[in-house]
C-alpha cells in the first residue's frame, strides 16, 4: 500500500520559536520545475515588528559575548548544518534545480563559509581597531562596536550559500538579525533556521521570515529600533531599492545597497560585509593614570 504524501508547512523562525504567521496566510513554494514542495508562511507586517523586538530583546545579551564565545557558537551552527548534509543537499538540489555534485558543492561552501567567518570572530577587533598617535600625553583607542539589529534581506536566487554569506556576519560581530528569505526558495531558509534552533544561538539573535519582501521589507526599513539594513536581496526592482533606502533615512541607518546583479558567493567574500555593521568607538585616556 502506497502512503500519501505528509505536506509540510513551514513556520516562521522569531525570538527561538517557530509561530504561525499572524496573517493566518501561507503560500505554495514549488521546486525548481515547478512541482509542489511545501507551505511556507507568508509574513505579515505584526510578524516583521515581533522580529525585531526578539532581536532588540537578545541584541544586549549577544553583543556582550565575548568574540571568542561568538566563534565557538557560530563554529557549532557549521558542525550541525555538517551533520544534517543531505538535507541541505536535497533542498538545493530541489529550489535551485542543480545536479547532486553541484549542490553538494553548495552546502560543503556554506558550511566553510561559516567556519570561516567564525574565525574572524577575535580578530576583526585587531584589524579594524587602531591605537591613534596624538599630540600630547593621551593613549587614543578606537575599536569597532555592533551597530544594533540589521535586517537583512536574502539573495533572491543563492538560496543557501548567499544567505549564510549575508547572515554570517552580521552576528559573528556581535549584532542581531531579521531575515527576509528568498520568496521562491525559502526551503534552505527554514531548514537553516532549524539548524539554528537546534545548536547554541540564543533564541533572537537570528530572526527568519519568509514571503514577498516587497511587503515586509518597507516596514523593516522605515521601522526606528532597526539599526541597518542590507538590502543584498531586494525583489523589487530598482524602484523597491530606491524607497528602502528613502526609508532607512528616517532613523539614519547603516544601508548597504543592493547590487545590479547578484554577487558570486563562491567567490572570498573579504572583510566588508562584518566592517559595513560595525561602529568605531574612540576613547581618550590620560599617559600615566
Amino acid at each position: 500500500m502506497s502512503r500519501i504524501d505528509v505536506r509540510k508547512t513551514y513556520k516562521l523562525y522569531i525570538g527561538g520559536a517557530f509561530p504561525r504567521s499572524e496573517s493566518g496566510y501561507s503560500y505554495v513554494v514549488t521546486d525548481a520545475k515547478g512541482k509542489f514542495m511545501a507551505n511556507a508562511a507568508l509574513a505579515s507586517r505584526k510578524d516583521a515588528r515581533d522580529a525585531v523586538s526578539a532581536a532588540r530583546k537578545a541584541f544586549g545579551g549577544w553583543s556582550a559575548r565575548t568574540a571568542y564565545n561568538r566563534a565557538q557558537v557560530l563554529y557549532r551552527v557549521a558542525e550541525v548544518m555538517e551533520d544534517r548534509r543531505p538535507q541541505f543537499v536535497d533542498a538545493v538540489i530541489q529550489s535551485e534545480g542543480l545536479t547532486s555534485a553541484r549542490a553538494t558543492r553548495v552546502v560543503d561552501e556554506s558550511i566553510d563559509r561559516l567556519v570561516w567567518y567564525a574565525g574572524w570572530a577575535d580578530k576583526i577587533a585587531q584589524v579594524v581597531g587602531n591605537a591613534n598617535p596624538v599630540a600630547g600625553p593621551f593613549f587614543n583607542l578606537s575599536s569597532p562596536e555592533p551597530t544594533g539589529v540589521v535586517a537583512v534581506l536574502a539573495p533572491q536566487q543563492s538560496s543557501l550559500l548567499g544567505l549564510v554569506s549575508v547572515v554570517a556576519p552580521v552576528i559573528v560581530t556581535g549584532n542581531t538579525a531579521v531575515v527576509l528569505s528568498s520568496h521562491d526558495r525559502p526551503l534552505p531558509a527554514v531548514t537553516f533556521a532549524e539548524v539554528l534552533a537546534t545548536s547554541d544561538v540564543p533564541g533572537g539573535v537570528v530572526n527568519v521570515l519568509t514571503g514577498d519582501n516587497t511587503t515586509t521589507a518597507p516596514w523593516l526599513a522605515s521601522h526606528m529600533d532597526v539599526n541597518a539594513i542590507d538590502l543584498t536581496g531586494a525583489a523589487g526592482g530598482p524602484e523597491q531599492t530606491t524607497a528602502l533606502e528613502v526609508a532607512a533615512a528616517d532613523n539614519l541607518k547603516r544601508v548597504l545597497r543592493a547590487p545590479a546583479t547578484e554577487p558570486d558567493w563562491s567567490a572570498d567574500p573579504g572583510i566588508d560585509r562584518m566592517t559595513r555593521f560595525l561602529e568605531t568607538k574612540t576613547v581618550w585616556h590620560p599617559i600615566g593614570l
